[in-house]
């Protein structure tokens, strides 16, 4: 059966955005792409795929708001504590084994909380083992597609309900005092720690190899199976033998890498590359 005329429309729309801005719509779940270009349609006005391909030919400017949809992510600080209480003890072998020289990948990062707090966990570790000197060396790559996320995540700072998960002490802490408008940010020493980068995960290669750690967590699941299998086995030869992934608790992982990983814990879905 051949398509219909709308979806023929709709894959003349994605292939326009693929080779306008780079960004691979089929590596998205149709569901999910409609979902999000439907959000954009809604609020230019329009109401088939063909009138917003217009829109996009008229207005440049479109298309960054159309991936500032397709990117959404709702994040905070320490979400789902349980699972970086069930994180804390690899984290901790880690940093000890590498003397503090441990490199962190928050994969697909949105705003920022989740690099921020691998830099607050691995803080608190560093105080914790009496080791804060080696804290400097530490590193936590934060990426993502999303321009408008990634400047907020280089702002460093949040409004009181990023905090909510957050344990208390934590944010005692290794947080700065709130500002008059109650928004407020990691303190230097954690903040520093994280480095902010573009990075596409449906086209660029791992920013870095031998891996201490790579978070990214319901990110994959917004993408096609082939393009899950590709990207589980990047997160896999990126990490360092002893190396940890951290999925998303209704991720499953895909494909080769089900073979190159070790899983830890299913219920926090933490993966393990062997020694």
């Amino acid at each position: 059966m051949s398509d219909s005329p709308e979806e023929r429309a709709f894959r003349a729309l994605t292939d326009k955005i693929t080779r306008a801005r780079g960004i691979c719509c089929g590596a998205y779940k149709d569901r999910c792409l409609k979902r999000r270009i439907a959000v954009r349609m809604r609020a230019r006005g329009v109401h088939t795929f063909t009138d917003y391909s217009r829109v996009l030919d008229l207005d440049a400017h479109e298309y960054d708001l159309l991936l500032d949809a397709l990117t959404i992510n709702v994040t905070k600080f320490f979400r789902n504590a349980e699972t970086w209480a069930a994180l804390a003890p690899y984290l901790t072998e880690r940093w000890q084994a590498r003397q503090g020289a441990l490199v962190a990948w928050s994969a697909g990062c949105a705003s920022g909380e989740e690099p921020y707090t691998v830099a607050v966990a691995l803080a608190e570790i560093a105080r914790v083992t009496r080791t804060l000197d080696w804290l400097p060396r530490a590193r936590v790559l934060a990426t993502d597609i999303d321009r408008v996320s990634l400047e907020r995540a280089q702002a460093a700072r949040y409004p009181a309900s990023a905090f909510t998960e957050m344990p208390a002490d934590l944010a005692h802490r290794w947080l700065e005092p709130p500002a008059a408008d109650g928004s407020r940010g990691p303190v230097p020493a954690a903040r520093e720690r994280v480095v902010i980068r573009r990075h596409d995960l449906t086209g660029d290669r791992a920013p870095e190899s031998a891996l201490d750690l790579i978070v990214c967590r319901n990110v994959v699941i917004y993408f096609d199976r082939a393009t899950q299998e590709r990207l589980f086995r990047t997160f896999a030869e990126a990490l360092g033998p002893g190396g940890i992934l951290l999925l998303g608790k209704v991720e499953t992982l895909l494909g080769p890498a089900r073979e190159m990983l070790h899983l830890e814990s299913a219920r926090e879905r933490i993966y393990r590359r062997p020694a």
